[in-house]
């Protein structure tokens, strides 16, 4: 079947296509085809759909009424889609923040057409919502490395960074071949193929303590592809440690924050939860702050890292 015989564009053809109709009683088949760039026997396939379509109960009151023979249209019977449809206060106002969102992004193309586009729709979700609800988006603004990163990816050259690394408390040198920027919750990302890892990697732009263009062409190898980020930016890999950790009521926030493997909840209310951890020193950091909230079930090499650690803040008082 070809794209514009699929059920998808057929349905979103037919929401627009019956008002259409209703308005011009008699236009010929050819013309309506020719409106909605297809061929008058994908049409007469559509209206021949339209006429299964209508409320509920299927009874023939029910249904639209399509009569096309002759070479010319008229449709009745559904005057409860007579207009086009249109977005509620709530769907405009998602796509605001979307769309605002995006206007963020740096080395955002086509920025003219956006901020068009941002502005009939803010015309139109403000009658519907009235004139003081307006949308706005915070975003982080953009690091003073964001030019440079921005110049790389344009000229598909590597970039040498000085990388802050929160986790190890360190700053780190690497070469990075640019594939993209990305916002994920309002942080700007770039993505590329780090040749000291030999992998994808993200870099928040922020943490980005310099940046050099290298006079060297950026190679990203076949097999690097950008990451999924629909489900967040950490995506657990199985050779990664898997620790499990009991934790109290008032620390069952982390099930919810970090993404897990398995959470089992004991009849006390406590939660059992095993979660992969690439970084081993991140955790204990992570059970330290919850302090006699949390207790490692295992393995036994963080239990004793994070006894010795407690030991010797303690030593430190």
């Amino acid at each position: 079947m070809s794209a514009a015989g699929g059920s998808v564009a057929q349905l979103s053809r037919l929401l627009a296509l019956i008002p259409w109709l209703l308005a011009r009683p008699g236009v010929t088949v050819d013309a309506a085809a020719a409106e909605f760039g297809v061929t008058p026997h994908q049409l007469e396939r559509d209206l021949e759909l339209a006429f299964m379509c209508g409320l509920p109960g299927h009874m023939p009151n029910d249904l639209i009424e399509v009569d096309f023979e002759g070479g010319r249209i008229h449709v009745g019977n559904a005057d409860t889609i007579a207009r086009p449809l249109r977005l509620g206060v709530d769907e405009a106002v998602a796509l605001l923040v979307g769309l605002r969102a995006l206007t963020d992004v740096p080395g955002l193309h086509d920025r003219e057409a956006l901020e068009a586009t941002l502005v009939k729709l803010e015309q139109a979700a403000g009658d519907a919502a009235g004139p003081g609800d307006r949308v706005a988006v915070a975003v982080d603004p953009a690091a003073p490395v964001t030019p440079l990163v921005e110049q790389a990816l344009a000229q598909q050259r590597r970039l040498h960074l000085r990388y802050y690394v929160p986790a190890r408390d360190e700053v780190t040198e690497r070469d990075v071949d640019p594939m993209r920027l990305v916002v994920v919750d309002g942080r700007t990302y770039l993505e590329g193929w780090c040749r000291s890892a030999d992998a994808v990697r993200l870099f928040r732009v922020d943490r980005i303590e310099a940046a050099d263009v290298l006079d060297v062409a950026a190679e990203v190898p076949r097999q690097a592809h950008a990451r999924d980020l629909d489900d967040g930016l950490f995506r657990p890999a199985p050779e990664d440690l898997l620790v499990v950790v009991d934790l109290a009521p008032g620390a069952s926030w982390v099930a919810d924050t970090y993404p897990t493997e398995s959470v089992v909840e004991a009849a006390d209310g406590r939660l059992r939860v095993a979660l992969r951890v690439a970084d081993p020193a991140w955790v204990t950091r992570l059970l330290l702050r919850l302090g006699d909230s949390a207790r490692v079930v295992e393995p036994d090499s963080l239990r004793a890292d994070l006894a010795a650690r407690a030991a010797a803040a303690l030593a430190a008082y």
